[in-house]
């Protein structure tokens, strides 16, 4: 971790701003408080001020600390004047030294908002980020201005990455034929959604489905079920796969590296309150340059949702990220970013057998187990 968190410094380094140069505390010292703080619970700049406080000496054992812990007032302007564009360049610096490549893991890529970093007339902040459902780290985030930009900052994510030999899955908002050019031309393999924003793909996918299902296209397709029962659910997972893509309406053109169509057809039932089943039904379809193989489809296209289960409500839930009231300048981007930090450094920790809650209550308590996270 030493390399890790001297990369992390540079984005101090890299800032140009002159009022940087009248905080009479080194910004290797703000950085380590903050980083040490939001792992250990902290929420706020007032949380990491007062954390910094009760953990000076541990923290003099590490830099000097001449001058004490800086008020929040300084952490927050710090915060705000550094530029997160160079703050996430840092990041992407830090984890190609734990991740140097991604070829044979799965990454997904989504959007979460920021929900009460709104200000005024700017709404929250989106970020748009990548997971490694693989290695279970952020890989990076991109910010946009809202959600519906989601299609410029995909291709932005996608350059700062190694993506070579990696299998991507994108929803709707990414099924774009330039996005899936770049992630072929890159190497990598993509899933994607197909709803409504493509409405001809939509509807022709659905079409050739319905007609397989109904015994009227003779044509190849091959399918596996899987079915999961868990607290009083039943749920079954179909998934449909087929090679027949050459009717496409230009389709070489478009979809470049194109090989399947997916079909996931998921059938829940829920156990009510009168002991009755509740059922329901839904199709989601999927395009692919992965070859036609119906158990690697569906195995790909359920993996997608660790980013929404292990990153997006991990941050909602044991880092509470929705109820940040933090709104001045880059601040609330930049302790998005400390946040993600902390989520890959306790991720990483496999020895210890707790939650990501648990482990957050552990390295305030214990600065042996802090120092462990930070390679200090």
């Amino acid at each position: 971790m030493e390399n890790a968190q001297i990369s992390l410094l540079e984005a101090f380094a890299e800032l140009r701003d002159p009022r940087r140069r009248q905080c009479e505390h080194k910004l290797e010292e703000l950085l380590l408080v903050a980083i040490g703080a939001v792992i250990s619970g902290a929420e706020s700049w007032t949380a990491v001020s007062e954390w910094g406080r009760l953990k000076l000496d541990w923290l003099r054992q590490h830099l000097p600390f001449a001058n004490g812990i800086a008020s929040h007032d300084t952490f927050g302007r710090v915060f705000t004047l550094l530029s997160a564009r160079q703050f996430e360049a840092c990041f992407l610096r830090w984890i190609k030294q734990l991740c140097p490549g991604l070829a044979g893991q799965h990454v997904a890529i989504d959007g979460k908002s920021v929900r009460r970093s709104h200000r005024g007339e700017h709404g929250p902040i989106h970020l748009v980020s990548a997971w490694s459902t693989t290695a279970g780290l952020t890989l990076g985030q991109i910010r946009t201005a809202d959600k519906s930009n989601e299609i410029t900052a995909i291709p932005e994510l996608l350059e700062a990455l190694d993506i070579k030999g990696a299998v991507i899955t994108i929803d709707a908002m990414g099924c774009q034929h330039d996005i899936a050019t770049q992630m072929v031309q890159g190497g990598a393999d993509y899933v994607l959604s197909v709803k409504d924003n493509q409405p001809g793909l939509a509807e022709a996918v659905r079409l050739w489905f319905t007609a397989a299902d109904a015994g009227t296209l003779d044509r190849p397709f091959w399918q596996d079920t899987q079915i999961e029962k868990d607290h009083g659910r039943i749920e079954t997972r179909r998934c449909v796969v087929t090679n027949d893509v050459s009717w496409l309406p230009e389709q070489g053109q478009h979809w470049t590296g194109l090989q399947s169509l997916v079909m996931v057809e998921s059938t829940r039932e829920i156990l009510q309150d009168n002991g009755a089943f509740a059922c329901s039904t839904e199709r989601r379809y999927y395009i692919s340059s992965l070859p036609a193989k119906a158990a690697l489809l569906g195995k790909t296209i359920r993996a997608h949702w660790g980013i929404e289960n292990s990153m997006h409500w991990v941050l909602d839930v044991a880092f509470r990220e929705d109820d940040c009231r933090i709104r001045c300048g880059d601040a609330p981007h930049n302790f998005a970013i400390l946040r993600r930090i902390a989520l890959n450094l306790l991720k990483g920790d496999t020895r210890t057998k707790l939650g990501i809650a648990n482990k957050r209550l552990k390295a305030g308590w214990d600065v042996s187990y802090l120092s462990h996270l930070l390679g200090l």
